[in-house]
């Protein structure tokens, strides 16, 4: 199990599939700026590339988008007119190793990064990026994601991203599916239909303490 990389508002998402993942990362990108970076955490196979590749998707990238574990680091052109760069952290065990890359020169202003095992370059991130937590999959599939931003330039856009994520949701729900539940955090409000049909089930905004 993985652990919050920092707290604050958040929202959480139950997936019913990885294109349901992949859904919500898509809805992602109207929101994405130069400089950004989407730090995601989980353990191996819980669906941090499907996430990646769901965003690469709807960002333009037509090329097939796959872990880059042994390069470490790959760039994508995208419709968005920045790169998407795409880090992947796991062949890393130290601060300096992840200093070397040289993540925070590459993320001028025509460039965003998706960064898998983020958790690895936590305090090197900067203060401003948005934080992916993927539990799962269980044994039906299901997704659990929890997205959490840090950092004024993330928070100061969270109540539209929320509403995309909400409306990737509503989406879902329309095209039918298996319901699936999800746990809303202690005190939140619903931000997705609350019957929860389809593949993408609920969506709950508010507070949660990282553990």
């Amino acid at each position: 199990m993985t652990t919050a990389i920092s707290t604050g508002p958040a929202l959480l998402v139950r997936c019913a599939d990885v294109g349901a993942t992949r859904a919500v990362a898509a809805a992602l990108v109207p929101h994405i700026r130069g400089g950004d970076v989407v730090a995601l955490t989980g353990d191996l196979g819980a669906g941090k590339t499907a996430f990646t590749q769901g965003l690469a998707s709807a960002a333009g990238v037509t090329e097939p988008v796959t872990s880059p574990t042994f390069t470490l680091m790959r760039p994508y052109p995208t419709d968005l007119g920045l790169h998407l760069l795409h880090i992947d952290l796991y062949r890393l065990d130290t601060p300096a190793q992840i200093e070397d890359l040289g993540v925070s020169e590459l993320l001028e202003d025509d460039a965003f990064a998706v960064i898998e095992w983020g958790e690895r370059a936590a305090g090197l991130l900067g203060p401003h990026h948005l934080d992916v937590r993927i539990t799962g999959p269980g044994t039906d599939d299901h997704r659990e994601l929890e997205l959490r931003p840090s950092g004024a330039a993330w928070t100061e856009r969270w109540e539209s991203v929320a509403a995309a994520v909400a409306a990737a949701v509503a989406d879902g729900a329309a095209s039918g599916g298996v319901a699936a539940g999800v746990g809303a955090f202690p005190g939140t409000r619903a931000a997705g239909p609350g019957a929860g049909v389809g593949p993408i089930a609920d969506v709950a905004v508010g507070e949660r303490n990282a553990p």
